[in-house]
């Protein structure tokens, strides 16, 4: 896997990757994230349509539902403000223009608001995960409304989109899924003992925003949990 990282660290030096634009950036991640996945052994079996620059509300289980999402279209992601600090990591997230929030402050998305314009209209999507936390999977929580306000206001479409694991040589409910008080390290090891791990992502029709962030949450929560049924029922 590191060899991975270090490839990709090369590219973006002899390429010039500080000078990129938001879509160069987020095409190599893209680029990125498919030949990471590769390396530990998933499979992602995308349904469903995705327009490029697509602002993306999805339920949330690990911390591979990034790499996973990253793997399907060009985009940029919301992240902790203390995960650009992690060791070695935090550089990575930086180069492919991850936005930093500090979710303990309410002005902060009012802050970033310039940075999910200057991503839509350089056609780079934005996946939020809107449970606020990733989850075991069984339930999906009630969505948080506060990163809807600037799709509201500048009326941008949001589409649905729901994720599921599924792992040979494992339970993907503990060796996938991150959730509770497990711990990134020891996950990471036991996930990469799996033989194989299956991603399934089902993609919804693109919604309206209407004009109330509250009303959109509930919305588009009941449009996961549809496709979360759709996805059981094939």
């Amino acid at each position: 896997m590191g060899i991975v990282f270090f490839y990709m660290w090369l590219v973006y030096l002899f390429q010039g990757g500080r000078n990129w634009d938001p879509h160069r950036r987020a095409l190599w991640q893209q680029r990125f994230a498919a030949w990471l996945l590769k390396v530990m052994r998933f499979s992602v079996d995308a349904r469903g349509l995705l327009k490029e620059g697509s602002f993306i509300a999805a339920n949330h289980q690990s911390y591979m539902d990034i790499l996973v999402m990253a793997s399907q279209t060009p985009q940029v992601f919301l992240s902790r403000k203390d995960v650009g600090d992690w060791f070695f990591l935090g550089r990575f997230v930086k180069m492919a223009g991850t936005l930093f929030i500090d979710r303990s402050r309410r002005s902060e998305v009012s802050n970033q608001e310039d940075g999910f314009a200057k991503a839509i209209q350089n056609k780079v999507g934005m996946t939020v995960y809107l449970e606020g936390t990733s989850t075991d999977g069984s339930q999906i929580l009630p969505f948080k409304s506060s990163l809807l306000q600037p799709v509201v206001k500048n009326q941008w479409k949001v589409t649905p989109a729901y994720i599921r694991y599924d792992c040979v040589g494992g339970d993907p409910v503990m060796d996938v899924c991150w959730w509770g008080d497990m711990t990134f390290g020891d996950h990471l090891l036991k996930m990469m003992t799996l033989r194989s791990v299956q991603a399934t992502i089902v993609f919804g029709p693109a919604r309206s925003p209407g004009s109330d962030r509250k009303a959109l949450a509930k919305e588009l929560h009941t449009d996961v949990l549809g496709l979360k049924k759709q996805l059981i029922e094939d």
